[in-house]
């Protein structure tokens, strides 16, 4: 498995609703409801994808307290409390491919998943976290950091999340807009409340825990 999910360190990605399937309609009792509704999917599944207001912003996933050390540094103690669960999101307002579809253009779109098939379907042999919306948020590091020098110290993790908005045209010329959210980076940092925070992401665990 190809996984989209990095990890960085030092400077330290909304709660989604999850979309388990979208349907183009409904049946209505004699079997043609249903014909017609795979012939609607099957149309659409050729369409294409235009993506806009695409952004990138870490966001805070958990915070530990500060915790103050004397010369020389020691081991911290005080837990990483949860503070925002990420998750995959996908929402459309008509007939749409699956939201694993979405996410894999989505995905290709910001440079994630790197692969020249066209859709999802065409791809054979690989797989990409970024692509599975039941993608479950990184758990909290709870392993003991150990600072080398005095201060009073605080432990974080964040997420780099992406939202953006596309609207998808079927072949036959309709269209449906819709919009994504999911995140590509497991972030773990340390801030020391007596220095100047270095990143946005910092400054808010400053503003959250620091005096």
């Amino acid at each position: 498995m190809r996984g989209t999910v990095g990890r960085a360190c030092g400077a330290g990605l909304v709660i989604g609703v999850l979309v388990t399937g979208l349907t183009a309609c409904t049946g209505d009792g004699d079997g043609k409801g249903e014909k017609t509704g795979k012939a609607v999917a099957k149309t659409c599944s050729d369409g294409t994808f235009a993506w806009s207001h695409v952004t990138k912003r870490d966001r805070l996933t958990g915070i530990s307290d500060p915790e103050r050390l004397g010369e020389g540094g020691g081991s911290l103690q005080n837990r990483i409390r949860r503070v925002y669960t990420p998750s995959p999101s996908v929402r459309a307002d008509g007939p749409a491919p699956s939201p694993a579809e979405i996410l894999f253009s989505l995905g290709k779109k910001i440079g994630a998943i790197d692969s020249d098939a066209r859709t999802l379907a065409e791809v054979s042999g690989e797989t990409w976290a970024f692509t599975d919306v039941r993608l479950p948020a990184p758990e909290l590091d709870d392993g003991r950091v150990s600072p080398h020098a005095a201060g009073e110290f605080v432990q974080y993790a964040g997420v780099r999340e992406v939202t953006a908005d596309f609207r998808y045209t079927c072949p036959d010329g309709r269209t449906v807009s819709g919009h994504a959210r999911n995140w590509t980076v497991d972030i773990s940092g340390l801030t020391d409340c007596d220095e100047r925070p270095d990143s946005a992401l910092a400054r808010e665990v400053a503003r959250r825990s620091c005096a």
